[in-house]
């Protein structure tokens, strides 16, 4: 078919003339960009700044209660001595095979070591170990803690008393280890992350332990420390962005509803804490210590690692499934980001009871001996505390994640500012409308009459014509 040669009849088949005879091109009423789908842009402002108007008055409100709840030096009760007057703690070598008949353990002390002031390094010993302990055994090499009893000697037995193995060596390598490990792998994010982890284990040396132990709100105390290592461990580890505002905000959400469930299942549980040894010997020197506080913060504070986890990965799931579907709804957003968090919370509530059971498995095992039924196992004492613990952590958990979803879908970046597809007015197109623009610029070229190539169109007849590019219409 012959191309038409006059405006009216090009655009009467929706085709431009050319400049040069018998070349036309496709009048394409849309212009379409298609631009790759790279790292999703920055926040806009207005997010940033509702962010930052959500999350600075809770910043000074933590600020403003680690002020009031701090602990005066004076009120903070004296340290307990390990070792009784007169006698010290030493440590000492295995130097050969434990004598299960006498109970005792030949070892020699560490050079430099001294007891009663004199020194007493390098001297051979005969140190005394339980007999559940010799039924563990004793190899040669092992390094152990002794306690030297000033005295002893009258008696006719040895003055040296097995206190525990040295361990700080292996414990070391491992924590060397682990820090290698984080490096090689995340690199910088992990030495942030490291980072961030002494920083929270300062607050709690600092501040937590003090505070609880002079008494003060055990519920403020929890909300305080767990808000304040967030902060530091979130902006520490994953930077200054909106994406990890909105984790802290959904972190600091289910914070605040642990923390509440906590306090009317610890309550409602008459959970008392006193459940262990040493909850039973602290108050004797911490008069003012609420150990059913205790147990309250403690929940709130084993809910912090978890917390972090699943609001960091929802919010950054929201990102990521922005920079690969551009043109997707925010209601499209959440849906999708919804089914990784379900995923997350399938495996998180079973990582959560699976850790209780690794750290409890002598109680459960003493649990299984007993005989009583399993509902009066899971309600008495210590076991009734940790499923306390694990419930309120795990619904906290659970109610985080739609919550940080939705605070991540309403503020992730528009299509408009991913390089989506847009038109001659900033429009994003649809997926067709660039799919369709970007076949027709695929299309094959042929030779015009300079010799250059040129893409061809379909003509009327659906043969292929040749066409120019739209700078080439006068």
């Amino acid at each position: 078919m012959t191309a038409p040669t006059s405006r009216r009849d090009a655009r009467a088949h929706g085709r431009t003339p050319g400049r040069f005879p018998g070349r036309v091109q496709a009048r394409v009423p849309l212009h379409a960009h298609a631009h790759a789908h790279g790292p999703v842009e920055p926040a806009t402002r207005r997010v940033r700044l509702t962010l930052a108007a959500l999350l600075v008055p809770l910043l000074l409100g933590t600020l403003a209660g680690l002020v009031a709840l701090w602990p005066a030096a004076d009120d903070v009760p004296d340290r307990i001595p390990v070792a009784a007057e007169g006698s010290a703690i030493l440590r000492a070598t295995v130097t050969g095979p434990a004598d299960e008949a006498t109970l005792a353990v030949p070892a020699r002390l560490d050079d430099g070591s001294r007891a009663d002031g004199e020194d007493v390094g390098g001297d051979k010993i005969t140190v005394q170990a339980p007999p559940e302990y010799l039924a563990y055994g004793f190899d040669e090499g092992d390094r152990l803690r002794v306690l030297h009893i000033a005295g002893a000697e009258a008696g006719g037995g040895t003055p040296y008393v097995f206190l525990d193995f040295e361990r700080g060596l292996p414990i070391g390598i491992l924590a060397v280890a682990y820090a290698l490990v984080v490096l090689a792998v995340a690199r910088w994010r992990g030495l942030a992350a490291l980072a961030g982890l002494a920083g929270a284990f300062a607050v709690i040396a600092w501040f937590t332990l003090p505070a609880l132990l002079t008494g003060e709100n055990a519920l403020g105390v929890a909300l305080v420390t767990s808000s304040l290592v967030m902060f530091v461990v979130l902006y520490v580890a994953h930077g200054f962005t909106a994406r990890t505002s909105v984790a802290l905000l959904g972190t600091l959400i289910g914070l605040a509803l642990t923390a509440l469930l906590g306090w009317w299942g610890s309550g409602a549980s008459n959970i008392t804490g006193l459940t262990s040894e040493e909850s039973l010997w602290i108050p004797q020197y911490a008069p003012s210590l609420d150990i059913q506080g205790v147990v309250l913060c403690g929940i709130v504070l084993a809910g912090m690692g978890v917390l972090n986890d699943v609001t960091i990965t929802q919010a950054s799931a929201v990102w990521e499934l922005r920079a690969v579907a551009p043109l997707a709804s925010r209601v499209e957003l959440f849906t999708r980001a919804m089914r990784i968090g379900r995923d997350h919370i399938a495996s998180t509530v079973y990582t959560i009871a699976f850790a209780y059971v690794g750290a409890a498995l002598p109680l459960l095992m003493a649990v299984y001996l007993s005989d009583q039924n399993l509902a009066t196992s899971l309600t008495s004492g210590e076991i009734a505390e940790e499923v306390v613990r694990t419930l309120v952590g795990s619904i906290g958990l659970v109610l985080a994640i739609p919550v940080t979803t939705g605070i991540a879908a309403l503020t992730v970046p528009g299509s408009a500012s991913l390089g989506a597809p847009v038109s001659r007015t900033g429009a994003p197109v649809s997926a067709e409308v660039a799919e369709s623009a970007g076949s027709e610029a695929a299309e094959p070229r042929v030779a015009g009459p300079s010799g250059g190539a040129e893409p061809r169109v379909a003509g009327p007849s659906g043969g292929a014509e040749p066409r120019v590019g739209r700078h080439d219409v006068p």
